[in-house]
């Protein structure tokens, strides 16, 4: 009996070393439950391989699989990697970090949400739940704190090539898109992601991601949510996008409290829009080049802008994916959120409020899955049950604009009017335009 006293002591002596340098306890390893007085011959072997085991499982949560740390004293190995800190990104790593998992948002920018790169128009809250009616709990998703709204409107115009317009309620918000996106950022780090900034990721293998300075940061899920050119999309996925360019000013001035959408040859295949902020609007112009005739974007952009004056303080550029989304979302370990995905409705150029809304699922699909094994398909199984049907509208509504939007302008102007008014307004909010259709 003395033998065996004296091995036990020995081997809950090593596994408490173990214990002290992990800052576990013993009690936290299923083996070291157990009972370990009144040992015998018997159970001798037991007690050692219970040791043993405990010291194993210890080793294992110090590896350096878990705990290593990169050139800038950050851990390596996280549940979440995401691409991309926009609208998307930010809400992606919000509800994944809400769950208690380690996301870390790699972001090339060193501010997020500079430069500004779209209209910074979204619905409010209210206006999301007529538009997207299967899209749960809007106002936990969208706290749009009031310092990141220039302006609410009530009006919408549709403005044909005649300059007559049609109007029509609609309750919107214009961005000052950088208090957005560093809003969105705040919420995110208040549910525990980490951001790293000013890294821009050149590779994505297995599950690596690899950044320009030759780092790598190592993720059980990696998401791409670094707009259409995002490396995953351009690397791992051939599917094609229609890309429209768009070109904006941000003009100083008095532009009143109505939203303005002008179809026509003043932006062939697409929309020119004035959205009036607080002091100043966002103007500019998207356009499909197969119909432009040869005239650049600056062209129509400078001929359009130029209309409401020149007093620019800001200038930019981008793409609106605009086919829609894309087949997949998902695969293997691999998702693509937001622009990546396709997430913007082609008959109106929005963005960022569909974005957050499929980051919002891959967000708490990517927890389901670590947690529970449900498979990271479900993402776009929920997607299309809440945004399907809307996503279907947009896309069928954007093919007949197309078509339509090929002809002279004095056709176009024959389509708009009154009897035509309320077709064109469910087409640009997404519901199918006749109710038989």
């Amino acid at each position: 009996m003395r033998t065996n006293t004296m091995l036990l002591n020995m081997t809950v002596m090593a596994s408490n070393k173990t214990v002290a340098m992990t800052g576990l306890t013993a009690s936290s390893s299923p083996c070291m439950r157990t009972r370990t007085h009144g040992v015998t011959s018997n159970n001798r072997k037991k007690v050692e391989f219970c040791a043993y085991s405990f010291e194993k499982w210890s080793a294992s949560r110090t590896s350096s699989a878990w705990l290593t740390k990169g050139r800038d004293g950050m851990e390596d190995q996280w549940d979440v990697i995401i691409i991309g800190g926009g609208p998307a990104g930010s809400t992606t790593a919000r509800y994944a970090a809400s769950h208690g998992r380690k996301v870390l948002v790699v972001d090339g920018r060193e501010n997020i949400g500079s430069p500004l790169q779209c209209g910074e128009l979204v619905p409010s809250n209210e206006e999301m739940k007529r538009l997207c009616p299967k899209v749960p709990e809007i106002d936990d998703l969208f706290q749009t704190p009031d310092e990141a709204v220039s302006k609410k409107t009530e009006i919408m115009k549709i403005i044909p090539p005649s300059g007559k317009p049609l109007s029509f309620k609609f309750d919107g918000l214009v961005l000052n898109r950088v208090k957005h996106d560093e809003a969105l950022v705040k919420l995110a780090k208040k549910s525990g992601a980490t951001y790293l900034t000013g890294k821009r990721v050149v590779d994505v293998i297995d599950n690596k991601v690899i950044l320009k300075d030759g780092s790598e940061i190592t993720g059980k899920i990696i998401v791409g949510a670094g707009g259409h050119h995002d490396v995953i999309r351009r690397k791992y996925w051939d599917e094609e996008s229609l890309n429209i360019p768009v070109k904006f000013q941000l003009i100083e001035g008095e532009f009143g409290d109505d939203l303005e959408l002008h179809f026509g040859t003043v932006a062939p295949g697409g929309y020119a829009w004035m959205f009036p902020k607080k002091s100043g609007a966002n103007i500019g112009v998207g356009i499909q080049r197969k119909f432009s005739k040869g005239k650049s974007l600056n062209g129509y952009t400078e001929s359009f802008i130029k209309e409401y004056g020149d007093s620019a303080t800001f200038s930019g550029a981008g793409s609106l994916p605009m086919s829609g989304t894309i087949k997949t979302f998902v695969k293997g370990n691999y998702l693509l959120v937001g622009d990546a995905a396709g997430m913007v409705l082609p008959s109106n150029g929005a963005g960022i409020t569909i974005a957050m809304i499929g980051g919002r699922i891959a967000g708490n699909v990517i927890h389901e899955h670590l947690e529970y094994g449900v498979p990271l398909k479900e993402y776009e199984k929920r997607w299309k049950k809440q945004m399907g049907q809307v996503m279907k509208n947009s896309k069928r509504s954007f093919k007949l604009g197309s078509l339509l939007l090929r002809f002279p302008d004095w056709f176009i102007n024959l389509t708009f009017n009154r009897l035509t008014k309320s077709i064109i307004w469910r087409a640009i909010t997404c519901r199918r335009m006749l109710f038989i259709y």
